[in-house]
């Protein structure tokens, strides 16, 4: 329709905030499609290793200063979504979240269906312990285990 003005929607996101779900998307993506690469996982060194790599995939030497600049650049926000993201493992056949971030004190399990307490059973938690790689990361005591609401806390090893 040549000659027409476009108008724009107001109910529409603008071209700014559809690039910046994208890029969102995009690197939740990325680090979904290779956490699993940096060894050992549920490590602070695994982070660190995905720190490093999407910072010298972003054109960044190695070194110290180029580094600390990525960081800074990130800022604190975007990596504790990212980190959060890292260290999440969804586990939707099992209705469980996994959520295994190794500065906290404890790995936090998720019912996805907190209507039904046969989900934080502890054969269930024990099967996405041992899915996720986190069996022997964790205290295989369930007495030292505590249920909340609909989240199991689980201390480290």
């Amino acid at each position: 329709m040549a000659g027409m003005s476009q108008r724009s929607d107001p109910l529409l996101p603008s071209a700014a905030q559809l690039q910046g779900t994208l890029v969102d998307f995009a690197l939740a993506e990325l680090i979904r499609q290779h956490r699993e690469s940096f060894q050992p996982l549920w490590t602070v060194d695994s982070w660190a290793k995905l720190l490093i790599w999407l910072a010298l995939n972003c054109g960044l030497s190695g070194e110290r200063d180029a580094l600390e600049q990525f960081a800074e650049a990130l800022g604190s926000r975007l990596t504790s979504r990212l980190r959060r993201l890292f260290f999440e493992r969804d586990l939707t056949d099992l209705e469980l979240q996994v959520l295994a971030d190794p500065a906290e004190q404890q790995v936090l399990v998720l019912s996805l269906a907190p209507q039904d307490p046969a989900v934080l059973s502890p054969d269930r938690l024990e099967q996405a312990l041992k899915r996720v790689g986190l069996e022997s990361r964790v205290t295989s005591d369930q007495t030292r285990w505590q249920t909340l609401d609909a989240v199991v806390a689980i201390p480290w090893s």
